[in-house]
């Protein structure tokens, strides 16, 4: 055991690391794995993408998932069970974009592994008076850890949560840290299941950054394009592009209290569902809503809840960015509709940044690795209304 402690001390020194972050999402669409080399650690971090692929998801993976995911009461033994599972084929996919990359696992010094969050319970959600933020991923470190042969960092949302966060979004550190911009106000946009975003004024303050959840990115109209067209998203946005938005359909579903909460705050799948779609959809005069028209009013919904939580940001400088990524981040008409609802903000692909829009989050994850390694502890230094700490419980291989 002693020689893994070395190992990590060596690491802390090490004027680079070379990490692997992993990163899957609400979409349930695959594995996002980055291959990086980072130098530094704060904001002295420097950031290079050595190799990127998005590992897609079979069918039965996102069968097996869907059993799970998301849902209020679930098989006991079939989570337990996938807990193992999802590590088993992330490592296996890991394995395989190494040997597709020609570089040996004994290369690579960590791997970060976001996991699969399965349930996303702040206490505003759960609404159960005497407990807690909670938040749940699944793919165990350990497996992780022993199946690549690299040292496992993992599960990393429960340290956010015990320092008195929501677990939700951490892309605030790593955003922070290498995207700080002195002079521009800077709002990251993720865009993937659900909307998300880290606020960077330009004033560079460390006590005024924070990152909140929005509303629904894509979960939704992912639901839709499967149930009602049979295709697992809306490509180019042809479907919405072809209906046209329901006002009133539009207003009975920003009339739901979440958009009225404060920033930050977090949320997810659990609350954004068909069913809920389905309510707002029953309070129409109307009878079923064109499928089309639908598509286009759950567009005009990402957009508007996204666009209202930008204006509430406390702008500090004259020039303002807007840097978009995640699949959302591809669909034209969520683009031109944000365009419209903020002419004040410079839109841009987060990839002007230097780091792809499409690898961003899995890099940000092996950011949060390298800074449990080789960053220095902050006693009393906040960030995002949370006290700053290292994330992320460390598995050795053997």
């Amino acid at each position: 055991m002693q020689n893994h402690i070395t190992r990590l001390y060596e690491l802390s020194r090490a004027p680079s690391r070379r990490i692997i972050g992993l990163m899957s999402g609400t979409s349930l669409d695959g594995l996002d794995v980055a291959l990086c080399r980072f130098e530094g650690f704060g904001k002295s971090s420097k950031a290079q993408i050595e190799k990127f692929e998005t590992v897609p998801y079979d069918e039965t993976f996102k069968e097996k998932m869907r059993t799970v995911f998301s849902l209020k009461t679930v098989d006991l033994q079939q989570l337990t069970l996938l807990n193992v599972y999802i590590a088993e084929q992330h490592a296996a996919m890991v394995l395989q974009c190494l040997n597709k990359w020609k570089v040996e696992a004994k290369d690579v010094d960590l791997l970060a592994s976001h996991g699969q969050t399965v349930y996303h319970a702040p206490r505003w959600f759960h609404g159960i008076e005497d407990m807690p933020n909670a938040t749940l991923q699944l793919g165990d470190g350990d497996h992780l850890a022993v199946l690549t042969g690299i040292i496992t960092l993992s599960d990393f949302r429960q340290k956010h949560l015990a320092a008195g966060g929501e677990g939700a979004p951490l892309a605030l550190y790593g955003d922070y840290f290498m995207f700080s911009q002195p002079g521009e106000d800077r709002i990251l946009l993720n865009i993937g299941g659900i909307a998300n975003f880290t606020w960077l004024p330009g004033s560079g303050s460390a006590e005024a950054v924070f990152a909140t959840d929005c509303g629904p990115g894509n979960t939704l109209l992912d639901a839709f394009a499967r149930e009602l067209f049979e295709v697992p998203y809306d490509r180019d946005a042809l479907l919405a592009r072809a209906g046209t938005v329901e006002q009133r359909l539009l207003e009975n579903l920003l009339a739901d209290p979440f958009f009225d909460l404060p920033l930050p705050k977090s949320t997810g799948p659990e609350l954004f569902t068909r069913a809920w779609v389905q309510k707002a959809v029953d309070k129409r005069p109307k009878g079923r809503v064109n499928p089309y028209d639908l598509m286009a009013t759950l567009t005009a919904l990402s957009a508007s809840t996204i666009a209202e939580a930008v204006r509430r940001v406390p702008r500090t400088s004259d020039k303002a960015g807007l840097y978009l990524s995640g699949g959302g981040a591809h669909n034209p008409l969520l683009r031109a509709m944000l365009e419209a609802l903020l002419p004040e903000w410079s839109m841009h692909l987060f990839d002007v940044l230097g780091i792809s829009g499409d690898a961003k989050e899995a890099v940000l994850f092996a950011a949060l690795a390298n800074e449990t390694v080789a960053g220095e502890n902050v006693d009393g230094a906040w960030m995002g209304g949370v006290p700053l700490v290292g994330m992320g419980k460390i598995s050795f291989p053997r």
